[in-house]
C-alpha cells in the first residue's frame, strides 16, 4: 500500500508554496488583515491566548497549517476536530467568521507568495484558492460557499469590506504585531528582527487594508521589491535547515513519501505537475 500524501500531496501547489520560508511573513499578514473583521477579531480578544503566550500561539498556528499541509490525512482531519470542538466551546463557530479568517489567510499566503518571486501562474494561483476549499471543509466551513478562485476571492473582499474598521480591537492587535512581549533577553531580537518582519508583513496589505488602519499605502513596487529581497535572503538558509525547525512537518512527509516528495517551487517545471482535481466535497481521506 502506498504511502498517505494527506490532503494535498506532493503534485499540489499548496504542497510547494508551504515549504517556502516567506510564508511567516504571510502568517503575519494574514493576522494584520484578520483584525480589521469587528466581530471576528472580537472573538480573538475574548478567547485567544495570543497576549498571554504569543510564541506558543504563533507555533500553535504553524503546527495547524503544517499538519493540514504536509501531514497524513488521518492527522489533518483530527487536527480539524480539535479546531471544531474549541471553536463550538468558546462560541466562534459562526461560518461568516471563519470564512473572512479562511479567506484572509489564502489571500495573504497567495499574495506573499507571488510578490516574493515564487512564479505561480494565474491558473495555478486559481488551482491554490481552490486546494483551500479543503482547509475551509476541515475548519467547518461548507467548501460550496467558499471562494475558488482568485476573481472569486476578490469578489469575496468587496463584498465584506463595508463591514471592515479598525476599532479598539485591532489598535490593541496592531500594538501587539509592532511590540509584543518577549522576555528582557529577547528584547533586542525583538526589535531587530520582529519589527522589521511585522512591518514588512503590514505594508503587503492591500491599499483598502491601510486606509482603513488610517495610514498612506507606501509604493507597491517598493514594497515588492523589499519582499523579494527578504524572501531572497530566508531561501538562503539550506531547505534541510529551516525545515527542522518545529514543528518538521516538511521532513516527516519526506520521510513518509520518500525524497520525490521534496517540496521546491523553483525547481518544479512550470506547470507544476498537478494532479487531476479531487473533489473537496468527497468524504474525508478521499479529498
Amino acid at each position: 500500500m502506498s504511502a498517505d500524501p494527506g490532503l494535498f500531496g506532493p503534485r499540489s501547489v499548496t504542497w510547494q508554496v508551504h515549504s517556502d520560508p516567506v510564508m511567516w511573513i504571510a502568517g503575519v499578514r494574514a493576522l494584520w488583515l484578520q483584525a480589521l473583521h469587528p466581530v471576528a477579531v472580537r472573538g480573538v480578544m475574548i478567547n485567544s491566548s495570543f497576549r498571554q503566550d504569543p510564541w506558543g500561539r504563533l507555533m500553535r498556528t504553524a503546527d495547524f497549517v503544517g499538519t493540514l499541509s504536509y501531514g497524513t490525512t488521518e492527522a489533518a482531519e483530527a487536527a480539524g476536530a480539535r479546531v471544531r470542538r474549541i471553536h463550538r466551546r468558546l462560541g466562534v463557530d459562526d461560518p461568516e467568521l471563519l470564512l473572512w479568517v479562511h479567506c484572509a489567510e489564502t489571500d495573504s499566503y497567495l499574495s506573499v507568495a507571488r510578490r516574493s518571486g515564487i512564479p505561480l501562474t494565474d491558473a495555478q494561483a486559481d488551482r491554490y484558492v481552490d486546494e483551500h476549499r479543503t482547509s475551509a471543509r476541515i475548519v467547518g466551513l461548507d467548501p460550496a460557499t467558499v471562494p475558488g478562485s482568485t476573481a472569486a476571492l476578490a469578489a469575496y473582499f468587496e463584498t465584506v469590506r463595508p463591514r471592515l474598521e479598525a476599532g479598539a480591537d485591532a489598535r490593541t492587535v496592531e500594538d501587539f504585531l509592532r511590540r509584543p512581549p518577549v522576555k528582557p533577553v529577547l528584547v533586542p531580537a525583538r526589535e531587530v528582527i520582529w519589527r522589521r518582519v511585522a512591518a514588512l508583513a503590514y505594508d503587503t496589505l492591500p491599499p483598502y487594508a491601510h486606509k482603513i488602519y488610517g495610514r498612506p499605502a507606501p509604493p507597491q513596487e517598493t514594497v515588492t521589491r523589499r519582499l523579494a529581497a527578504t524572501a531572497d535572503l530566508l531561501r538562503r538558509v539550506p531547505a534541510c535547515l529551516r525545515w527542522r525547525l518545529p514543528p518538521g512537518h516538511i521532513l516527516r512527509a519526506m520521510d513518509r513519501l520518500g525524497p520525490g516528495a521534496r517540496p521546491d517551487p523553483y525547481t518544479y517545471p512550470a506547470p507544476y505537475p498537478l494532479s487531476e482535481p479531487a473533489s473537496i466535497l468527497e468524504e474525508p481521506g478521499k479529498a
